[in-house]
C-alpha cells in the first residue's frame, strides 16, 4: 500500500508593505475573514479553509496516528495507571464549612463539594461531569459567596474562552436565572453576597470592562464599574484576602494600575497608584494598610512596600521587604499577623514568613538539587495557618499545612501513584550550560538510574522562555513513560523566564529575544558535550510562545534534533504583531515590540519570526498541534507555517499538522483526553528518536 501523500496548500497572491519593506504571504488566505465569529461558532469556517485543515488531519491520521495507535494506547494506560482516579483535594476551611474538589473513577472533570468545617456528610455543589455533557467543557472555576448561599461558576463550551457565568443556589442545588455571557471567566462576590463583579470581553476578545451584576436581575442591567480605554491593557478583577476590597487590575506585560472598591459599601473605584510605564504592582490589605508587591524605583526583582489605605499613592510607599538583587519575590499575601512571600534565589524557590508583631522571619526550604514549591493562604484571613505544596521530578507532590505561630508542619496529602513509584529508581540533576555570551543556563534533568550516560540515550528537551514564566521542577507522572524507556528528560530554563530573576526575563525579550533561541541551542549542545545524549537524538518540545522557540531553533539548527514538537506554536509573529484587531496583539507589544509604530521593532521581529524565516533547507521531522477556536495563537499561524515549510524544505522528513477542530489553546479539557494528547506527543518522540522507524517501538 503506497504511503499517504501530504496535502499541498494552494498559493494565493497577498502582499503587504510596512516601513518600505514588502512581504509576500501566499498562505494568508488561511486566515478566516470572519475569525471572530468562528471563535464562537466553528461551523461558519470557510469551506476551503476547513477542507485544507481536514486534509492535514487525514494525512496525519494515516501517516502517523494509525501506525502508532497501539503505542499511544500503551502509554495512555501507563500514565492513567499512575493517577489515582478517585482522588480528593485537601479541604480548605471557610467559616462553618470546608470546601474541596474530588475526582471519581472514570470521571473527566472535578466535583466540587463541601462539608461542615470539622467533617461530616458531603454536599455536592457542582458536578462538572454532569454539566460538561458530551462536548467541549472549559471549566473556569467557581467561587462561593461570603454567606455560603451561592456558587458562581463559569464554563466555555467551544474552546474560544468566551465564558458563561451562572449562579447556583446551594440550598436547592439549582442554578438561578442569572446568566452572564461573554465574560473572561471568574467572578468576585461583594461582601453582602448580593452582587458579583466580573470582567467583560469586547468584540476582539479583550477583557476591557468590569461590571457589577445584582443577583436576580438581567445582564443588560449590569452597572459598568470600570472601562479600559487603552486596547493594550487587559482588565482583571479579584479580591483582597481580608475581603474588604474588590481589586480591579489594568495591566499589560510590564505595567499595572490598580483600583479598589469597598466590598461592603460598593461605590466607585479609587486609584492606588497611576500607571507608570514599566512599573508593576499588586496589593493586599490588613487593618487599613496596603501591602504592595512592586518593582518600583529600580527594584527589578521586586520588593514589598506598605501604604495607608487613605493615601495609597506611590509617593507614600515605605519599604518593608527591601529589594535584594538576585532574589526574586514571586508572590506574597497577608493574613492576620503574618506576611508570607514566595521567592526564588539561585534558581530555587523558598517560602519566607514574617511575623508582623515583631518583624522576625523564618524560612521554609528544601535540600534537593531541583524542586517545585507553591504556597496558598486558603479562604480565611483571620488564621495562622498556610498551606504549601512540594514536589521534585523524582518526588510526588506533598501538601502540608503549616502553623505560623508554632512552626508545626502537618502532611495533609501525598500524591499516590497506584501503579507504583520508587523515587530511588530516578535521578534528578540541576546542571548549567554556558550561553554564547557566557551566562549560565540552568537545566533540570530527570533520568532512570540505569540509563547509560555515554551519549547513547535519547533526550526530550523542553523549553518556553517568555513572559517571565518559569518552568517548575515538579513531579510528572507523564514524564516517567519516556524516562522508563531510556530518555533523559531535560528542561532548559532559558532567558525569557524569571528562573534566575527579573533580569533573566529582561534578557530574553524585545531586543534580546534571540537569547531565548541561542540558550536553547546551547543547552542542547551542552547535553551532547556531557554525554547525556548525542546530536540527532534530541527531540525538542515547546508550546505557544515556546512553539515560537521551536520554530526559531528549527530554522537555526535543525541538524541537532531528531524531531520537533510544536504545540499551538506562535510562529507568525510579525504578521500577528502587525494586526491590532487580534485579541492579544496590543497587550503583547511591550513583550515583543510594536512593528506598526517602529521600523526597528519591525526589522527585529522579521529577523527571527519563524514563519518569515522558513528556508529551502533541511528540517527535522515535526509534529505541529493547533486548535481551531484558539484565541491566543490562532489556528492559521501553525497552518500557514506548515504549508510554507512543506513547500520550502529540501528533505523528505515527515511534517504533521493536527488541528483539534473542537478545542482551543489548551487542547482537550477532560483529564483523560489530555492524557491521550500527551501519549501522542510521546509516541512521536519515541518514533523520532527511533530514527523515524515504526518498527521496534515498544
Amino acid at each position: 500500500m503506497p504511503e499517504p501523500t501530504p496535502p499541498i496548500a494552494a498559493k494565493k497572491p497577498h502582499k503587504s508593505t510596512n516601513h518600505g519593506f514588502s512581504r509576500e504571504d501566499p498562505y494568508h488566505w488561511l486566515r478566516a475573514a470572519n475569525w471572530q465569529e468562528v471563535m464562537r461558532n466553528p461551523d461558519v469556517l470557510d469551506p476551503d479553509i476547513r477542507a485544507y485543515l481536514d486534509a492535514e488531519n487525514e494525512y496525519f491520521s494515516e501517516a502517523f496516528n494509525e501506525k502508532t495507535k497501539d503505542l499511544q494506547e500503551k502509554i495512555y494506560r501507563e500514565i492513567r495507571g499512575r493517577i489515582k482516579e478517585d482522588d480528593s483535594g485537601v479541604p480548605s476551611p471557610d467559616g462553618d464549612f470546608a470546601y474541596f474538589s474530588r475526582m471519581e473513577t472514570g470521571g473527566q472533570y472535578p466535583i466540587l463539594v463541601r462539608t461542615l468545617r470539622n467533617g461530616g456528610d458531603e454536599q455536592v455543589l457542582l458536578d462538572c461531569n454532569v454539566e460538561a455533557g458530551e462536548g467541549y467543557f472549559g471549566f473556569a472555576g467557581a467561587r462561593h459567596d461570603p454567606a455560603h448561599q451561592y456558587l458562581a461558576w463559569a464554563a466555555d463550551r467551544n474552546g474560544s474562552e468566551y465564558y458563561t457565568i451562572k449562579v447556583r443556589d446551594l440550598k436547592s442545588g439549582r442554578d438561578l436565572e442569572d446568566i452572564i455571557e461573554k465574560s473572561a471567566g471568574g467572578a468576585v462576590w461583594s461582601a453582602d453576597s448580593k452582587s458579583l463583579y466580573y470582567t467583560e470581553l469586547d468584540e476582539n476578545h479583550r477583557p476591557f470592562r468590569v461590571r457589577r451584576h445584582a443577583i436576580g436581575t438581567g445582564q443588560s442591567e449590569d452597572e459598568i464599574i470600570y472601562e479600559e480605554k487603552d486596547s493594550g491593557f487587559f482588565v482583571g478583577v479579584d479580591k483582597t484576602l481580608s475581603g474588604k476590597f474588590i481589586v480591579i487590575n489594568a495591566h499589560d506585560h510590564q505595567t499595572s494600575e490598580i483600583r479598589l472598591i469597598d466590598s461592603q459599601e460598593g461605590g466607585a473605584p479609587f486609584l492606588v497608584a497611576q500607571r507608570k510605564t514599566g512599573r508593576e504592582y499588586d496589593v493586599d490589605e490588613r487593618e487599613g494598610t496596603l501591602f504592595i508587591l512592586t518593582n518600583d524605583s529600580g527594584a527589578e526583582d521586586f520588593k514589598i512596600v506598605t501604604a495607608d489605605i487613605s493615601s495609597p499613592g506611590a509617593k507614600n510607599w515605605q519599604d518593608i521587604v527591601p529589594h535584594r538583587p538576585g532574589t526574586l519575590i514571586l508572590a506574597s499575601f497577608v493574613i492576620r499577623n503574618h506576611l508570607v512571600r514566595l521567592e526564588r534565589a539561585e534558581g530555587l524557590p523558598r517560602i519566607i514568613v514574617r511575623n508582623l508583631s515583631n518583624d522576625s522571619e523564618s524560612e521554609i526550604a528544601f535540600e534537593e538539587e531541583a524542586y517545585s514549591l507553591g504556597v496558598s493562604a486558603g479562604y480565611e484571613f483571620d488564621t495562622s495557618d498556610i498551606r504549601f505544596t512540594y514536589s521534585s521530578p523524582t518526588t510526588p507532590s506533598r501538601v502540608f499545612d503549616y502553623d505560623l505561630e508554632t512552626g508545626a508542619r502537618t502532611l495533609r496529602k501525598e500524591q499516590e501513584v497506584p501503579s507504583g513509584h520508587n523515587p530511588k529508581d530516578y535521578i534528578t540533576r540541576r546542571i548549567f550550560a554556558e550561553a554564547t555570551d557566557g551566562e549560565k543556563i540552568p537545566l533540570t534533568l530527570l533520568y532512570h538510574k540505569d540509563t547509560r550516560l555515554d551519549g547513547s540515550a535519547p533526550c526530550l528537551l523542553y523549553g518556553y522562555g517568555a513572559y517571565g514564566i518559569s518552568l517548575p521542577a515538579n513531579f510528572s507522572v507523564a514524564n516517567l513513560s519516556l524516562v522508563d524507556r531510556g530518555f533523559v528528560h531535560a528542561i532548559a530554563h532559558v532567558r525569557g523566564g524569571k528562573d534566575k530573576g527579573y533580569n533573566w526575563y529582561a534578557q530574553g525579550r524585545r531586543e534580546h529575544k534571540t537569547n531565548t533561541f541561542s540558550d536553547f541551542i546551547s543547552s542542547a549542545e551542552h547535553l551532547i558535550a556531557e554525554d547525556f545524549t548525542s546530536k540527532g537524538k534530541i527531540v525538542a518540545q515547546g508550546g505557544s510562545a515556546g512553539g515560537m522557540l521551536m520554530g526559531a531553533v528549527a530554522n537555526m539548527r535543525a541538524d541537532l534534533f531528531a524531531g520537533v514538537i510544536a504545540q499551538v506554536p506562535f510562529v507568525d509573529v510579525l504578521t500577528t504583531m502587525l494586526d491590532d484587531t487580534l485579541p492579544l496583539t496590543p497587550p503583547e507589544w511591550p513583550e515583543w515590540g510594536n512593528p506598526i509604530a517602529s521600523k526597528e521593532d519591525f526589522d527585529r521581529i522579521r529577523s527571527y519570526s519563524p514563519y518569515d524565516n522558513v528556508q529551502a533547507q533541511y528540517y527535522a521531522p515535526m509534529l505541529v498541534l493547533a486548535g481551531l477556536t484558539d484565541p491566543r495563537v490562532t489556528y492559521w499561524e501553525p497552518a500557514k507555517w506548515v504549508a510554507r515549510l512543506r513547500a520550502s524544505k529540501t528533505d523528505d522528513n515527515p511534517l504533521f499538522l493536527k488541528t483539534n477542530m473542537e478545542a482551543g489553546h489548551g487542547g482537550a479539557t477532560g483529564r483523560f483526553e489530555r492524557i491521550k494528547e500527551t501519549a501522542l506527543t510521546q509516541a512521536f518522540a519515541l518514533w523520532a528518536a527511533n530514527n523515524k522507524n515504526f518498527e521496534g517501538l515498544d
